[in-house]
């Protein structure tokens, strides 16, 4: 190899791991100990810190440095970093721009067939509906992951809500314990120092004040991870299930139903009917919901679905009733 193939095999072989011995980085490169020596001196020049080892089995460490020196992917990460960057786009944090031009830097240094290799994965990264209303800047998601890495109360502004007493309290003080990002918003889990109790926050709706408060001893969530209790949240539960849950037998086939059942359980049970069980945060809810498959249906179960299914037909015969209005 001549020199800068050597230095650039050097280098990927330096970010592969922590620490090199001296004497392997000579064998696989198949080079001397002080050519080694003088590769790593070179590199350095060009801003890369590496760290010497001493005894025996001494070597070499690729340490972070004060700024960002060229870096070396493979072909598998340099793809997954362009489909990143391509759907940081939409990611709701106000990095379009920076994505975009990252992006086209990357894309600039490939070797043709990683172009090719991406140019020939097409697809589309679509945005939130509500567009811009839910954007959230970087500074705020660093400020909020510095303080949960920190264990640091965190003081914030939130979007004006009403308290049980009907007043009003925006400021809120938190013990925040995870910052999570679903379905195109980003969430802090925390703690609620003012109501004693879990709280779950829309990002875009916080504006972190400043100095953090003092340290805090982290809690225990109510369930096992943060994606179950996020997930029991949007469910309206204190659990992972569902809190009404009902059976019934849809006139028809099981694979029309598949596709629009999310996370419900579909059976076949036989020719044009199919066993679905599903659930939702009110039996109106589950009622109505079980009508978007446009088929007769039969409830197997429980009684208050039938109740609800009741209910949802009076409350459909009274609109179909015209009204004055005005």
């Amino acid at each position: 190899m001549n020199t800068t193939s050597r230095l650039l095999t050097l280098l990927s072989l330096l970010q592969m791991r922590r620490d090199w011995p001296g004497a392997v980085l000579a064998d696989r490169l198949a080079i001397s100990h002080r050519t080694v020596r003088r590769d790593v001196e070179r590199l350095r020049a060009m801003g890369y810190r590496i760290e010497a080892t001493m005894g025996p089995d001494g070597g070499y460490r690729l340490e972070a440095g004060s700024e960002l020196p060229p870096l070396l992917f493979d072909d598998d990460q340099a793809v997954a970093i362009a489909v990143a960057l391509r759907s940081a786009t939409v990611s709701g944090v106000g990095i379009e721009d920076a994505s975009l031009r990252a992006l086209t830097t990357v894309k600039k240094v490939m070797p043709s067939r990683l172009r090719h290799r991406l140019d020939a994965l097409e697809f589309t990264a679509v945005p939130r509906a509500d567009g811009d209303r839910a954007r959230v800047e970087p500074e705020v998601l660093v400020t909020i992951s510095s303080a949960i890495r920190a264990r640091e109360v965190l003081r914030f502004d939130y979007a004006v809500q009403a308290t049980d007493d009907g007043a009003y309290r925006p400021s809120r003080s938190v013990e925040p314990q995870h910052l999570v990002t679903h379905a195109g918003h980003w969430y802090l889990v925390a703690w609620d120092r003012d109501r004693d109790a879990w709280r779950t926050f829309r990002v875009d709706r916080l504006t972190p004040r400043t100095p953090t408060g003092p340290r805090f001893e982290p809690r225990a969530l109510p369930t096992d991870d943060v994606a179950a209790y996020l997930q029991a949240q949007f469910r309206g539960s204190t659990s992972t299930a569902w809190p009404c849950t009902g059976t019934v037998i849809l006139h028809r086939p099981a694979a029309e139903v598949l596709p629009f059942a999310g996370d419900g359980i579909v059976e076949d049970a036989g020719p044009d009917r199919t066993r679905l069980t599903a659930g939702s945060w009110s039996w109106i809810a589950l009622a109505a919901s079980l009508l978007r498959f446009d088929a007769e249906l039969d409830v197997v179960e429980p009684p208050e679905l039938i109740d609800a299914f009741a209910e949802l037909s009076a409350r459909a015969a009274r609109a179909a009733v015209p009204s004055a209005i005005g």
